[in-house]
């Protein structure tokens, strides 16, 4: 665990539970992609950095979510290095109470409240294509998050963040998170026709060959929706459609589960809509769901 492997050329990664770039900028210092999920996984990063030598000069965050930003405020306070976050995800990462608050839909509970959901502030300055390294491009990767980044190095290697899952987290949890499925579904289409010396998600293998894997994401997206609208041919609510599914997939609520497949359900909701392919109604007081017949 947090092995260093080289990519390609400068271009490497920490493999860890979600994946850290690490680009080497000179001989000395080194820029991160994401800093892990805690204190521990910064720790762990730090110490690897003394054993090489080398100086952190900046990290560059993906996005905002609590795997991907959890080190942050370590490194930055044992360095002075700055953080560099995207869009409305910088505001995330200087006040992650919203990330939990933003799934559950109001102020969140307790049980909401850990390290895998909140992670500890850290000043954020905007990530910008002038901000980036020479040599480094920005690779917007918007659906999973609302304006997740990747990067791609000079030396071809693309990371990918959190823009596809790997064949066997979908197989178990069959409903990766999403926040725009729209989105989701175009960012994977331009993944899959990408070439690059080295692909590098943050949640599945290292690959020179990313189109299947981006095509089976897009497949399962589209399963998912098809076993919407067939639950909504018989009008549901929201909390009984969720129900449904979990029954379906065999999957197990927990609240962080309720929150998480919550959230990416009403964003199906909100695509199908969108889509002409469900519509919402009003009656007896509920709000229900219904598939558009053709």
């Amino acid at each position: 665990m947090y092995e260093l492997i080289q990519a390609a050329g400068n271009s490497y990664y920490l493999d860890c539970p979600a994946k850290i770039g690490l680009v080497r900028l000179s001989e000395q210092d080194v820029c991160l992609i994401d800093s892990g999920s805690d204190k521990d996984a910064g720790r762990k990063v730090r110490q690897l950095l003394d054993r090489q030598g080398w100086r952190l000069a900046a990290i560059y965050n993906t996005h905002s979510h609590a795997d991907h930003i959890g080190g942050n405020a370590y490194l930055q306070a044992q360095t002075s290095c700055p953080i560099y976050a995207p869009g409305i995800d910088r505001c995330f990462t200087e006040y992650p109470i919203l990330e939990p608050a933003f799934l559950y839909g109001g102020c969140p509970p307790q049980s909401l409240r850990h390290k895998f959901l909140l992670a500890k502030e850290s000043p954020a300055q905007l990530l910008t294509e002038a901000s980036l390294p020479a040599g480094m491009t920005p690779v917007p990767l918007p659906g999973h998050s609302f304006d997740m980044m990747g990067f791609r190095t000079a030396d071809g290697v693309v990371y990918l963040a959190d823009c596809l899952s790997s064949r066997e987290t979908l197989e178990k949890y069959r409903i990766g998170f999403l926040y725009d499925v729209g989105a989701a579904l175009d960012t994977l289409e331009r993944v899959c026709a990408m070439e690059a010396a080295c692909f590098v998600p943050a949640h599945a293998p290292a690959t020179e060959d990313i189109a299947p894997l981006a095509q089976y994401n897009i497949d399962q997206i589209h399963a998912v929706a098809e076993t919407i609208l067939a639950l909504c041919r018989e009008p549901q609510t929201f909390e009984e459609l969720l129900r449904r599914l979990f029954l379906d997939f065999d999957l197990t609520m927990t609240m962080e589960q309720y929150a998480l497949v919550g959230s990416t359900i009403r964003s199906y909701l909100t695509w199908l809509s969108r889509d002409k392919r469900l519509e919402p109604a009003i009656e007896d007081a509920r709000l229900l769901w219904r598939t558009i017949l053709s």
